[in-house]
């Protein structure tokens, strides 16, 4: 029997400190020596990385128990775990250079340099790396190296570009090949695909482009065992696998209306992998869902595998074996890392991000909705309706609707279970998790919707979207909140300013200011908004129209603002200009700032304390009571 409790108030066995500290990331599968190795984030201890291995039946750590396996090329990093020969490398947080695991650090790396994506020559006498290169008041060079671990060397593979990834050596060790890309792009714009000789003892001649350009996104170059080439290409308006043919052009391996690839936000990624010479398994995302199937190369057969899934990446394979590693999540399970066995079609989980189980009857299941939006153009959300085993809402009362706007802004959420969101259904509120213009997985043109549009398509999706799901009566028209974090923060920002239809919102380290992120930010996004908003200073006038600092005058909801001190993509001034400007007006407003934290949080104690003083922060401006309060309680100005 269930109680009924107002919308928002109720009870759940979710509490915030069990999220916090159970919830753990796992990423960058990897084989060694037969055995299945992992990174797992760990938010109770401070937000460390550790390296594990599955062995003997169970998972234990590898390396040092303090070690942080974590880089920051790009500021976001990825790419962190690697092997060369029978010797797995890694970046540390902690230390420089590149560690090996049970041997001396590689040597002959740059002092104060930073190293990701890594990939071992055959032979096992080199490793590639992406160098990152901080000097003292200018942009940071990057650049493809190479480490001779036999004579103790660094040999510089490719330079002169702004941005490289992605290496991978053939496996006859003849070649290299990379991926590149200069300013003003970025990886899902126009990138290049480089091909290098190689020989004996490096480098055998200059790299030479072989495909891409500006128009043309390319992702995750892949050698066969058979030495073939092949690439994740979106000139067909989808990211669609293809092969480099022998005559130097791009073959098409499966048409379809689906990504086989992903924004390059982070190093490392992987969708896909050869199985045989002409078997591929790889990871595609169709309607805003993702499934992984079989592609024979010959017949272009694409046969989808029957898994409980909704999100997968990370996708490795290990010939030898005949075995596949991914990292998986569905509807009602958080991530797992799964092996896969190809002959049989069995799959183990081996390790969860979540170690507690759930009570389905707590668990709010998404439905992906389609709606009309401005300008006639249809945008893409998952829904989320109240739900708790315990609780129901007053006959003919409407849940208050959380409008969730993801970040990027060129990313995507997907109907993946995610721990925050049902921190909120099984309170009693309603969400739609929007993927507006601009979102991945729906194709290039969708993508390229926020081209000179961010700060309006965005908007204007969220915006429509809250207001298709009142006119169906699912939500409360006068308790409509917007969150988003980094750009998803600015969309939420906008919302507040630019629109009416909210209550309250909750920017987590967002931006205000388009000006001074245009002049203040990180160099992988350092023109990022010339494509989002237009050319930075010739379209001044558009980015303070955009930007909600410059019209805080039309900003009358409560706003809570929380950011990390130490975040080097959207600077902690941001959030405090923002919140300042609010306070002085008489804006109800309140902040969480976190010492230590960068773009995201990352310990348990800072991720416990946002959702709690969220939740706090919406039962006093929407007027009831809440399950649960900060400690210590957020200032409400």
């Amino acid at each position: 029997m269930r109680s009924t409790a107002p919308y928002g108030s109720w009870t759940s066995p979710l509490r915030a400190d069990r999220i916090a500290a159970g919830a753990k990331r796992i990423a960058t599968p990897r084989f060694w020596h037969g055995a299945p190795v992992w990174l797992e984030s760990r938010p109770a201890e401070g937000g460390r990385v550790a390296l594990l291995a599955w062995q003997a039946g169970a998972a234990r750590e590898l390396g040092p128990p303090d070690a942080n396996v974590r880089t920051q090329v790009h500021e976001y990093g990825g790419g962190e775990l690697g092997c060369v020969g029978d010797v797995l490398v890694y970046a540390d947080l902690t230390k420089p250079g590149i560690q090996r695991l049970g041997a001396a650090p590689v040597p002959a790396t740059l002092e104060g340099a930073r190293y990701a994506d890594f990939a071992g020559s055959p032979d096992g006498r080199f490793l590639l790396a992406v160098e990152e290169e901080h000097g003292a008041g200018t942009e940071p060079a990057n650049r493809l190296v190479a480490f001779d671990l036999v004579r103790g060397r660094r040999v510089v593979v490719c330079e002169g570009r702004d941005f490289v990834s992605s290496p991978r050596f053939a496996p006859d060790g003849r070649l290299v090949v990379c991926l590149a890309w200069d300013h003003p792009s970025l990886p899902w714009l126009g990138t290049t695909l480089l091909l290098l000789p190689w020989g004996a003892d490096g480098p055998r001649g200059s790299a030479r482009a072989v495909a891409g350009g500006p128009g043309e996104s390319l992702f995750q170059p892949e050698f066969g065992p058979d030495g073939r080439l092949c690439v994740v290409s979106d000139r067909s308006g989808w990211w669609n696998l293809h092969e480099l043919t022998q005559a130097g052009e791009l073959r098409c391996l499966h048409a379809r209306a689906a990504e086989f690839g992903a924004p390059q936000w982070g190093l490392g990624m992987s969708s896909y992998d050869f199985v045989s010479d002409d078997v591929i398994l790889c990871a595609f995302a169709e309607s805003g869902s993702h499934r992984l199937a079989r592609l024979s190369l010959g017949s272009g057969r694409l046969d989808v595998l029957d898994l409980p899934y909704a999100e997968f990446e990370g996708v490795r394979v290990e010939r030898a074996s005949g075995r596949a590693l991914f990292v998986a999540a569905g509807a009602r399970s958080a991530a797992v890392l799964c092996s896969l066995e190809h002959a049989s079609g069995r799959v183990q989980e081996l390790a969860r991000a979540f170690d507690e189980a759930l009570d389905p009857d707590d668990v709010a299941t998404p439905e992906a909705i389609r709606f009309a939006s401005a300008d006639g153009r249809e945008a893409h959300a998952f829904l989320y309706r109240p739900k708790n085993a315990r609780f129901e809402g007053p006959p003919g009362a409407c849940p208050p609707l959380l409008v969730k706007s993801h970040g990027g802004p060129t990313g995507a959420t997907s109907p993946s279970l995610r721990l925050a969101h049902q921190f909120w259904t099984s309170r009693g509120f309603a969400l739609v998790d929007v993927n507006y213009g601009g979102s991945s997985g729906y194709g290039r043109a969708y993508r390229d919707l926020l081209h000179e549009g961010w700060g309006i398509v965005d908007v204007e999706d969220c915006a429509h979207a809250t207001l298709t799901l009142v006119e169906q009566g699912l939500a409360d028209r006068a308790r409509l909140v917007a969150t988003g974090a980094s750009a998803g923060g600015y969309t939420t920002l906008c919302l507040l300013t630019f629109r009416d239809e909210f209550a309250a919102g909750a920017s987590h380290y967002g931006i205000g200011d388009l000006e001074a992120l245009a002049r203040d930010t990180h160099k992988f996004e350092a023109r990022y908004t010339d494509w989002l908003v237009g050319p930075w200073p010739t379209q001044a006038a558009r980015y303070r129209a955009r930007s909600p600092i410059h019209h805080v005058e039309k900003l009358s909801r409560p706003l809570i603002v929380f950011q990390g001190l130490e975040d080097r993509v959207v600077p902690p001034a941001q959030a405090e200009a923002m919140a300042a400007a609010l306070a002085a007006r008489g804006v109800p407003t309140a902040t969480v700032f976190f010492a230590g934290e960068g773009h995201g949080f990352r310990r348990a104690e800072n991720i416990q304390r946002a959702l709690e003083a969220e939740l706090w922060f919406y039962g006093q401006v929407l007027g009831f009571a809440v399950d649960g309060a900060p400690d210590p309680l957020p200032v409400l100005r």
